[in-house]
């Protein structure tokens, strides 16, 4: 007889996911059928036995009857003596059938009715009470892993922390031994099953040869080859069962043994692997169930091909969430929650909040989503594109010592044109790159003493020479870094390239939201929420000396900037990275605009001829794009109004 195929892997019990429950669910179906089906035909060996037990009683009778017959007193009784030894005779064989009927009634109770009773009280009933016993620990788990999730992370106490923590190790302890025995009796039932429906009929049948064998030798003889093969295949499957249970019991037992840190959340031991393509796990996700009131839920998230998908308990598929092509992956702040972070669509418009169980979580999945962004899921060799890209990052940010950059001149000078200006002709290498635009406590006191007013992101500027040209740009501030060429788009490209690399080494993936404001004289940086330049010297337009948007990213954008820290002879430059929400492009159309504006104003006759070819507002302002700072900022929220290159 052909083996189970169909079982439960005890391996899987741990890790709870869908996939599994679903097939658990399918086991359970099952072995309701079965409970069903074993009642129902456990009433009609009943019926069986009771018929067989009445037919030995009603023999019995009848022999008893068939002897009271010689004494009855009747009138005319001669001529009964052949009719008293006929009906003894009778009465004798009807006794002699009537401990046949008996013996039969007694085998029938004892191997067909009584191993059904004992299936069905015993290991159905096991399941019904396992059943019970890993649904508890599954909602005690899920308390606990609620409790654990609402840790706050401001105000940490490590003493309640050790406490949520040992109770969560516990309730999941618990419900891995709870799932696995769980698992090993629906495992078992596979098997026990077709014993308890063979063993029956097994036993019925050899009653009933039994009963007819002294006057049936010859169908006992037809029937004995059936029988054997009956009782090979019952010792068959009874020995399956043993070396299957001697299999689990020791799955059981090494799968006991490990370490209980496996149970403790945020207790990883192996390193963060950067490079992944896909990944599936649960996470908390934010749902709002109300104009300001949110709620989280823990669901199974795993990714396929470039979608992220959702699949809920008791599912038989998942569902896609959002496309992940070109979107962006940052770490939030959010409702004093630990691991959160934000997943935004290419148009800004769809946004999902997300939390991991644990930092190396955390960390793996704001990796991978990046990787599955960029599309690399659609090369020949996926995994081999991410290592390399992730090496790539870590070389972006290593530098190259004096010695190493004369050995690989020295080495590779033939293989590369003279003309090609290489990454350390751009940017020195080591140079450090600064992440964020701070503004001083002191610059601010000092705007406001002034009684200067704030910008107004939509026509009013102190400075009538700008009043022809105002654009706003909701932008993200990556990064700038010094640089040594400021009159090549090369230069630019590369301090995207360091930029990006460094913040994906050193885990820097939370940006805040600026305004920038591009005119005809100047570019500023402003905050949203004070309509405050961010720096106190703006950035003059005729100091931008280059400006480029991405190749592949159309929403990153940077500029060059020339100072004068080294002198007439000897000028500085300096690159400044951001992403938009737009395309890079249309900021550096504006730029290119203000500069055209700005030496126009020189000409009179060259300013009106280029008014004339421009469309204008009513109140005579070039007329380029719509705000991207109004309504739909604002009703973005503080926490969606962040990104992560």
């Amino acid at each position: 007889m052909p083996a189970v195929h169909h079982k439960l892997l005890l391996e899987e019990a741990l890790q709870d996911s869908p996939q599994t429950r679903s097939l658990l669910s399918v086991f359970e179906e099952d072995a309701g059928t079965l409970t069903n089906y074993t009642n129902q035909l456990l009433q009609s060996m009943q019926r069986v036995f009771g018929a067989q037990n009445e037919m030995a009683l009603a023999t019995e009778q009848l022999s008893k009857q068939l002897l009271d017959y010689e004494k009855q007193n009747f009138a005319l009784a001669k001529g009964d003596e052949e009719v008293i030894n006929t009906l003894q005779h009778f009465a004798k064989s009807v006794e002699e059938l009537n401990s046949l009927h008996a013996e039969l009634a007694t085998q029938i109770a004892d191997k067909m009715v009584f191993p059904m009773v004992q299936f069905r009280e015993k290991d159905l009933t096991e399941i019904s009470t396992l059943k019970e016993i890993f649904g508890i620990a599954s909602d005690e788990h899920e308390a606990a892993m609620v409790k654990y999730s609402r840790l706050p992370k401001k105000r940490e106490n490590e003493k309640i922390k050790a406490e949520v923590v040992r109770e969560v190790a516990y309730c999941r302890r618990k419900q891995h031994q709870a799932a696995m025995q769980y698992y090993c009796a629906l495992n078992a039932l596979q098997y026990r099953k077709r014993v308890a429906m063979l063993e029956p009929m097994l036993g019925y049948t050899h009653a009933q040869i039994n009963f007819f064998k002294k006057g049936m030798e010859l169908v006992s003889k037809k029937m004995e080859s059936f029988l054997s093969s009956v009782s090979s295949m019952n010792q068959s499957i009874e020995s399956q069962l043993e070396v299957e249970a001697e299999v689990m019991r020791s799955s059981q037992r090494e799968l006991l043994s490990v370490d209980d840190t496996i149970y403790m959340p945020d207790h990883d031991q192996v390193p963060v692997n950067r490079a992944l393509i896909q990944k599936a796990g649960y996470l908390n996700i934010r749902n709002k169930t109300g104009l300001v009131t949110t709620a989280w839920d823990r669901l199974f998230f795993f990714t396929q091909g470039g979608n992220l998908m959702c699949q809920p308990r008791g599912a038989v598929a998942g569902g896609m969430v959002l496309d992940l092509d070109n979107s962006s992956v940052m770490a939030i702040e959010c409702e004093d929650r630990r691991y959160c972070f934000q997943i935004t669509s290419p148009n800004g418009k769809t946004s999902l909040i997300l939390q991991a169980e644990s930092k190396k979580e955390y960390e793996e999945w704001i990796c991978t989503l990046n990787n599955i962004s960029r599309q690399i899921y659609l090369t020949d060799n996926p995994e081999a594109v991410a290592i390399r890209l992730h090496q790539t990052a870590l070389q972006a940010v290593t530098p190259i010592t004096s010695f190493e950059k004369r050995v690989e001149e020295s080495c590779f000078s033939s293989s590369k044109p003279p003309t090609t200006l290489e990454p350390e002709d751009l940017i020195v290498p080591g140079t450090p790159i600064q992440f964020d635009i701070v503004l001083p406590a002191s610059e601010f006191l000092d705007q406001n003493r002034a009684g200067a007013r704030r910008t107004n992101l939509f026509g009013e500027t102190e400075d009538d020479d700008d009043s022809l040209l105002q654009q706003v740009f909701a932008v993200r501030f990556l990064g700038s870094m010094a640089v040594r060429a400021g009159h090549t788009q090369e230069v630019i490209y590369e301090a995207m390239r360091q930029v990006l690399a460094a913040r994906a080494i050193h885990n820097i993936f939370k940006t805040t939201e600026s305004h920038l404001l591009v005119t005809s004289s100047c570019i500023r940086l402003i905050e949203p929420q004070t309509q405050v330049t961010k720096i106190s010297v703006s950035f003059q337009l005729k100091n931008v000396t280059q400006f480029a948007a991405h190749q592949e990213n159309s929403r990153l954008m940077g500029f060059v900037l020339q100072g004068s820290d080294g002198g007439e002879d000897q000028p500085s430059f300096s690159v400044f990275v951001f992403e938009s929400n737009t395309e890079g492009e249309k900021i550096c159309y504006t730029i290119n605009l203000g500069k055209e504006i700005s030496e126009a104003k020189k000409d009179p006759e060259a300013l009106a001829q280029l008014m004339k070819s421009m469309p204008l507002t009513n109140d005579g302002k070039f007329l380029l794009l719509e705000s991207e700072t109004g309504d739909e900022a604002e009703a973005a929220g503080p926490d969606e109004q962040e990104s992560e290159a």
